[in-house]
């Protein structure tokens, strides 16, 4: 079963270049009648918060007014970073100000809800760090919570909103690939180990989220198989995504490859792409090749033809995706609808990982993904 289509206002890869930073003309209105810009506040620096803070601090349009963190070295970090900020231990200074109109949470995830159900229900917007919880149960009840609150969710699918992926959305919805076969993506590293979640966890939601937003079709079933090594946590894993129309999906993440590699291959009946993200300037490369089956007759029942025709590189944008991503946000929130990469997208990945997480404590079996995935545009 498809997934209803994003509407072009919606969708991340369809966002043209001259909307992003639309954002920041609601909140100048906002300061002519003598408002303030959207005061924002961040839980947790350690090492995406930086990122983060420093990007939601957008002239004209928010602004970073607090941080907290428990680590006295984050917090000195923090404040040497943003001298002017108010830089706390915890987390609850942030939540109750009344003062703050969003808090980004940038914690473990196994903080995520009850930070964010905190946020929400001190009526703030909320940004959090993927993935969204560390439940299906946990990620219904915040879009629960928000919707009934009327307040806007952000779930950091990041690369959603980088020039590659938005360029690959393209070509998927103008038909320049054709009916999609797989999704191959490869995502390996030496490092960096975490402590309280495994591979999967760590660095699947990245795909998963690609994944999600370029198929748009609801996964009928999934199967990961993977190991662990060092620290009792899964290091190494194979997650296997079936969909609808023989379309299937493979995600392979691992923290003990001796080499970084970043690479995805997308198949189409018409043309394949190859998104290599380690390519400093050719990120993308679209194939004309493919092979097509027609039905012979004699010995052979079917002839197979292949095509192989031009390489061409496409220009992609090159903003920072987490700029991009949070004037997104910020314009959502100014026009009261719906990121792209909302709670309901967090949840589509939650639901896999929890389907995942099945499968591999049951040595590879087949999950059915359960119910089908809500649809929050």
């Amino acid at each position: 079963m498809e997934r209803e289509q994003d509407s072009p206002s919606m969708s991340a890869g369809n966002i043209p270049p001259k909307k992003i930073g639309s954002a920041k003309a609601h909140f100048l209105e906002r300061e002519s009648i003598g408002e303030f810009m959207i005061k924002v506040g961040v839980i947790g620096y350690g090492y995406w918060g930086p990122n983060v803070a420093r990007n939601f601090n957008l002239p004209g349009v928010s602004q970073v007014v607090a941080i907290a963190d428990k680590s006295e070295k984050s917090q000195r970090r923090a404040q040497e970073a943003f001298p002017h900020v108010k830089v706390v231990a915890e987390a609850q200074e942030i939540l109750q100000s009344p003062e703050i109109d969003v808090v980004a949470v940038v914690t473990p995830v196994w903080t995520h809800f009850e930070l964010a159900k905190a946020a929400l229900n001190q009526g703030k917007h909320v940004f959090v760090e993927k993935p969204f919880t560390a439940s299906v149960a946990q990620a219904e009840e915040l879009i629960e919570l928000a919707a009934r609150k009327r307040l806007q969710i952000m779930v950091d699918h990041t690369f959603l909103f980088t020039g590659a992926v938005r360029k690959i959305r393209q070509l998927v919805d103008e038909g320049t690939l054709g009916n999609l076969f797989y999704y191959d993506s490869m995502r390996v590293n030496l490092g960096l180990f975490q402590h309280d979640i495994n591979v999967i966890w760590d660095l699947a939601p990245h795909d998963l989220s690609i994944m999600d937003h370029v198929i748009q079709k609801e996964p009928e079933a999934i199967v990961a198989t993977g190991e662990k090594h060092l620290n009792n946590l899964v290091d190494i894993a194979f997650l296997t995504i079936y969909f609808p129309g023989n379309v299937v999906a493979h995600i392979n993440v691992n923290w003990l490859s001796p080499v970084k590699v970043r690479t995805t291959l997308i198949g189409g009946e018409k043309k394949m792409v190859v998104w290599n993200d380690l390519e400093a300037d050719e990120k993308i490369k679209i194939y004309d090749k493919g092979v097509s089956v027609k039905n012979g007759e004699g010995m052979y029942n079917l002839l197979v033809s292949y095509r192989s025709g031009d390489m061409w590189a496409p220009k992609v944008e090159q903003t920072e995706a987490l700029k991009a991503e949070v004037n997104h946000f910020m314009d959502c929130i100014a026009a009261n609808r719906a990121p792209v990469n909302d709670g309901h997208a967090g949840l589509r990945v939650v639901r896999l990982l929890e389907a995942a997480e099945k499968s591999l404590h049951e040595r590879g079996s087949l999950v059915q993904i359960e119910s089908p995935f809500a649809v929050g545009v």
